[in-house]
């Protein structure tokens, strides 16, 4: 079995056939996916994506590209927002400095505050941080002094310094069908690097699409390709890296059912 554990099941581009994304996915199996919120504003559309599929659960957060739009949401109003029993994760939330979209200083605001609330909960973070490594880290070990929290860098496409900070605080990293890409060499020799109780696997659909199915509209089903080239760049099989980054997945996501226990 393997998951995707980032996806954007509520964007338009899967409005006509969702059923039929869903359907493929657990074809491939892929046995659970978390639609992730961009904006908190926005979370009942999510809600109602995962009640409408079991095997679909959701976060709530706001994306840093709107954190001028959503800024001054307070950590108590996230944790109230999690008490839903399919919204098992905060974010996405975090930096992003390669678009002009979200001043720094909301975006950062935003953070603290998803991370806040991550430490509130007990939930995990899931993190968006583009060109803004320095940041980032500055922002992690800060938050980190003042108690602990549980995250994943998602999307991750940032250097060795602050995976391997991330590592240390106790993160965990997780890898999109950019692991795939040709030009992605110095991306696939840190994922062979990176701890095997550290790493997860995820799509980031509609985006991203891996490299055989480049130009195409990425869904969760993809992730296989994720984890096939993970697997590869790792010296491992495609079933030992489904089992290990399932069960990393599992153990962050703590709220998530297993299989079993879904089914008992």
């Amino acid at each position: 079995m393997l998951v995707d554990s980032h996806c954007h099941l509520d964007f338009p581009d899967f409005a006509a056939d969702l059923d039929a994304i869903v359907a493929r996915a657990a074809q491939a199996g892929v046995g659970r996916m978390i639609t992730i919120s961009t904006r908190v504003r926005r979370l009942a559309e999510l809600i109602a994506i995962a009640d409408r599929f079991p095997n679909v659960y959701c976060s709530v957060g706001t994306h840093p590209h709107h954190a001028d739009e959503e800024d001054g949401i307070a950590p108590d109003e996230l944790v109230a927002l999690t008490r839903h029993p399919k919204v098992v994760a905060l974010g996405e939330a975090g930096l992003d400095y390669f678009y002009d979209n979200g001043s720094p200083q909301a975006q950062a605001r935003g953070f603290r505050a998803h991370i806040d609330a991550a430490r509130l909960t007990g939930l995990p973070l899931v993190i968006h941080t583009r060109e803004a490594d320095d940041d980032c880290r500055r922002i992690l070990e800060e938050e980190a002094a003042k108690g602990p929290f549980r995250a994943v860098l998602h999307c991750y496409t940032g250097g060795r310094e602050l995976a391997m900070k991330a590592i240390e605080l106790g993160l965990s990293i997780s890898f999109t069908g950019i692991i795939t890409f040709k030009k992605s060499e110095a991306l696939r020799a840190l994922a062979a690097e990176l701890p095997a109780d550290r790493i997860m696997v995820e799509t980031d659909a509609p985006y991203l699409a891996p490299g055989k199915f480049r130009g195409k509209r990425n869904e969760p089903a993809y992730v296989v390709e994720v984890a096939r080239v993970l697997a590869e760049a790792r010296g491992v099989s495609l079933e030992e890296i489904s089992r290990q980054t399932t069960e990393n997945f599992f153990r962050l996501f703590a709220k998530v059912p297993r299989p079993e226990a879904a089914a008992a």
